[in-house]
């Protein structure tokens, strides 16, 4: 049954204006990141991992919760039009199957985002940063950490577009937490708060490893969160009818 919920959620994204947002948003912060990368050479002296810095530090900053924030209320959208929040509580299917089934979606989207992201990375250092050879394979674990990181990130979007009816309303708020998650890391309390998990993962900003010693406490501060959010939408679709 999870499965076929899959497939449904799947087919909402077939021909949608989704993959515009996908291919679109994340050439700003490569723009950005290169533009500032190239403007400071006399103090960025470590290449492909300055360059790195600077991409992230926008992407991660300004555009990474936003983006999944668009994904999940795209995908919640159907279900606050009308009545079909009566339809959804009153199928033959337990509502946390449709919420997994969304989840996996988005996860599948950001995944994307972020594969699509290191590409626009390698495309920028090799062409407009002249930088020799290829991105460093350090990168790319920080890339797919990172990924890890915005798990917390996609259930908590998923319940803000699950109970709030306005579409703007779940982007602004992920965006406001990714400045919030900058002022926790620069405090040195990034595992505290959910956005600045994949910040902390993708070594946001930095170009040295930040994490060493570290991945324990972030895969236990991922698994904390995701389970206050899961249980949360769970309390959400099994006790509450959601206003639509």
């Amino acid at each position: 049954m999870l499965t076929r919920c899959i497939i449904a959620e799947n087919r909402k994204l077939h021909g949608s204006v989704i993959w515009l947002a996908f291919f679109i948003i994340p050439i700003f912060p490569a723009i950005m990141g290169t533009f500032n990368y190239t403007q400071n050479l006399d103090i960025l002296k470590q290449g492909w991992f300055d360059l790195w810095t600077q991409h992230t530090l926008f992407y991660a900053l300004f555009f990474f919760g936003p983006i999944v924030g668009l994904y999940a209320a795209y995908l919640w959208r159907l279900e606050h039009l009308g009545h079909n929040w009566n339809m959804i509580l009153s199928a033959p299917v337990h509502p946390m199957y449709l919420f997994f089934a969304k989840f996996v979606v988005v996860a599948k989207m950001a995944v994307l985002t972020q594969l699509w992201v290191f590409v626009l990375f390698g495309i920028c250092g090799h062409f407009f940063a002249h930088l020799p050879g290829f991105p460093p394979l350090q990168t790319l674990l920080w890339l797919l950490r990172g990924s890890l990181g915005g798990i917390a990130v996609i259930v908590l979007q998923l319940l803000l577009a699950m109970v709030i009816r306005s579409f703007a309303a779940p982007v602004l708020i992920a965006l406001a937490g990714g400045v919030a998650g900058m002022a926790f890391i620069s405090q040195g309390h990034g595992l505290l708060f959910p956005y600045s998990l994949m910040m902390v993962g993708m070594n946001s900003n930095r170009a040295e490893d930040v994490m060493t010693g570290q991945v324990p406490l972030f895969l236990l501060s991922i698994l904390i969160f995701s389970v206050i959010f899961l249980a949360i939408s769970h309390v959400f679709l099994t006790k509450h009818d959601v206003h639509a």
